[in-house]
């Protein structure tokens, strides 16, 4: 998923988004019991109420940086732009009413939150990435220079820029999310051994190309580590890794968007790497996921934990309309990043699978259906969702 970086870019957002189709909650209202913040700031990170959250954050690729999410259509050049203001998980251009993001969500319940990212730009211009220090192109290895130089803002930010980000104090909810960049070379390497065959040979031998399940699993975990080390209170949500092969379906007799396929991820365009080597290829990189929430190296602290959403894993076919054909609404020009409503749907998800306990969130969602709602916390455990208060959630009520 090649994308180029447009350095020191700050654009304001264009007028034309708003003909753009989008999905947004006018109106959307919880309990009014879930707005309230905590009586006192929270110890355990099992107890962190949604209005608890001051900062938020991102690490991630092109997908985070949210390229081409406002690109009218038929301009595919403008793929380039990093629409961050727009970005599923932390984009903050516009109120809930309007667009969903997870940030917006989260305005609800915390309006003085921090951290979102505003307007067109990259992960250098304080402007407008704030918190989200996605990169176009990063694979599973540079998301541990991301996550250095998100420690890094966070603790030179009251100097540099005058506003006080308190590192001890301050609930902060990290949003990950990586992988198709590392599918899209995957091939490169022992290009000629099925999936299956190669997960085998990795295990017996140690042959671990730089793509391997256990190298992407130990990046995202050196990374984290990173988090855990310098982040006190800290919630890391990690989205699941989505079936690539989606991208056959998405692109099939798109000859433009086949054809700009090729440079973007090389792996999908390569006959010889057939539709179940591509899904078993991803499928390694969500085991991965699963296996590090399931270790608990990450619940060794009461201020730090990491949490799973699973909602991608199980889908294999990508939005339609009615008629059965491939919704191009939701993806950019270049039919592989996702358009502003493509932003918003993916964020809808992200978010219901946020509310929703470990081990019953959703794997597997109807892309294609827009009037799925948005979900409220559950009243009787108004925590961000974590391993631990989804076994038991009376052990860390509080008022």
């Amino acid at each position: 998923m090649v994308v180029f970086c447009l350095p020191l870019l700050f654009l304001l957002v264009p007028s034309s988004l708003a003909s753009l189709p989008d999905l947004g909650y006018p109106g959307w209202q919880c309990d009014a019991s879930l707005y309230q913040k905590s009586q006192k700031v929270p110890t355990s990170a099992h107890s962190v109420r949604f209005s608890d959250i001051k900062i938020i954050g991102a690490l991630g690729d092109s997908l985070t940086a949210a390229n081409g999410a406002g690109a009218p259509k038929g301009d595919p050049l403008a793929v380039i732009l990093q629409y961050r203001g727009l970005a599923f998980q932390i984009g903050g251009d516009s109120s809930l009413d309007e667009h969903v993001t997870v940030a917006n969500v989260m305005k609800k319940f915390s309006p003085n939150i921090m951290g979102y990212s505003t307007g067109i730009g990259s992960a250098n211009v304080w402007e407008v990435s704030k918190l989200n220090q996605a990169v176009p192109g990063a694979q599973a290895a540079d998301i541990i220079t991301q996550a250095r130089a998100l420690v890094q803002i966070m603790h030179s930010h009251k100097d540099v820029h005058k506003q006080d980000i308190d590192i001890k104090n301050d609930w902060k909810l990290i949003n990950v999310f990586i992988g198709a960049n590392d599918m899209c070379r995957y091939c490169e390497e022992k290009e000629n051994v099925s999936g299956e065959e190669r997960e085998i040979i990795e295990m017996i031998f140690g042959l671990q190309g730089v793509h391997s399940k256990a190298n992407w699993k130990q990046n995202v975990i050196t990374a984290i580590q990173i988090l855990k080390d310098n982040l006190p209170r800290t919630i890391v949500s990690m989205t699941g890794m989505f079936d690539m092969r989606m991208l056959r379906q998405i692109d099939h007799d798109k000859y433009f968007c086949d054809g700009l396929h090729v440079f973007e991820c090389p792996c999908e365009k390569k006959t010889s790497f057939t539709n179940d080597d591509v899904s078993q290829a991803c499928h390694l990189y969500m085991d991965a996921q699963q296996e590090i929430q399931d270790s608990g190296i990450f619940d060794t602290t009461d201020d730090f934990t990491f949490v799973l959403q699973p909602f991608f894993n199980g889908i294999t076919i990508p939005p339609l309309k009615p008629d059965g054909e491939v919704n191009l609404d939701w993806f950019a020009p270049d039919c592989f990043h996702f358009s502003r409503l493509g932003h918003a749907n993916v964020a809808k998800h992200l978010w219901n699978n946020i509310v929703q306990p470990v081990g019953l969130k959703n794997h597997k969602v109807d892309l294609s259906d827009p009037t799925i709602p948005l979900n409220c916390p559950d009243t009787s455990c108004p925590f961000i969702r974590t391993t631990k208060n989804s076994v038991d959630c009376s052990k860390y009520l509080t008022n």
